[in-house]
């Protein structure tokens, strides 16, 4: 569905908010039929786009920034019930701080680790304050008709192996740089990381990670030139 103005969408299509507001390759290349992955074997999130995996409690997802550059929202559902997600505001309450370091157990909306960040070869700047970039970001943004976006990646990524969330939650956005500043501003900036960072994350419970390298090109958090990221799941 395409529309030239995002607020136009007939709130009678969107009775919550699992439904995409447009299409890209996403939804036609999932990494299996129902996201389960080949163990080691590294998978590649094009530009733009979004991919879903399982992981089962016990082993680790890793998720490598390829040229430094990209910023990557990422997603943890609990598998056998997707109203339970991580929550940064959960989280954050948890770990005491902004921006989770390794060692911190990623909670869950029902107040229980869901993921443990367990390393980051990366200066450690990220983001859990921003909210997923929407086609109506961007038509604030003043952009024109459709563009790719974050909560639509996920939707599709997430359709693609057959399932759907009601919601789109706040994402841990991975790589993303935005400093506080002490009048508490913010700034939008690109990622401070290196070609080959990476995290690595441990499921706390069976999983569905959804990572989406996120398309922004207006404001310079990707560099201004989304690019791919790679991922593989170890036991």
């Amino acid at each position: 569905m395409h529309s030239t103005h995002a607020h136009d969408y007939p709130a009678c299509c969107q009775p919550d908010n699992g439904n995409s507001l447009g299409h890209n390759a996403t939804l036609a290349e999932p990494i299996s039929a129902d996201g389960t992955p080949e163990l080691g074997h590294s998978y590649t999130v094009p530009a733009r786009c979004g991919r879903a995996v399982r992981v089962k409690a016990g082993q680790m997802i890793r998720i490598t920034n390829t040229h430094g550059t990209q910023v990557c929202d990422t997603w943890l559902f609990n598998a056998a019930d997707l109203s339970e997600f991580l929550s940064m505001e959960h989280a954050r309450a948890h770990c005491d701080r902004i921006i989770p370091k390794p060692g911190d157990a990623l909670f869950s909306n029902r107040r229980r680790a869901i993921g443990t960040l367990l390393s980051d070869t990366s200066p450690g700047v990220h983001d859990t304050l921003i909210a997923a970039c929407d086609l109506h970001r961007y038509t604030n943004l003043g952009v024109a008709g459709y563009h790719d976006s974050c909560a639509d990646n996920l939707r599709l990524a997430l359709a693609a192996i057959g399932l759907r969330s009601r919601e789109v939650p706040q994402p841990f956005n991975l790589w993303m740089n935005i400093p506080v500043k002490p009048d508490y501003s913010i700034e939008w900036l690109p990622p401070v990381s290196k070609a080959g960072d990476y995290v690595e994350i441990r499921a706390e419970m069976d999983v569905v990670v959804v990572m989406s390298a996120c398309p922004q090109d207006i404001v310079p958090i990707n560099d201004l030139n989304p690019v791919e990221v790679q991922f593989s799941v170890h036991g």
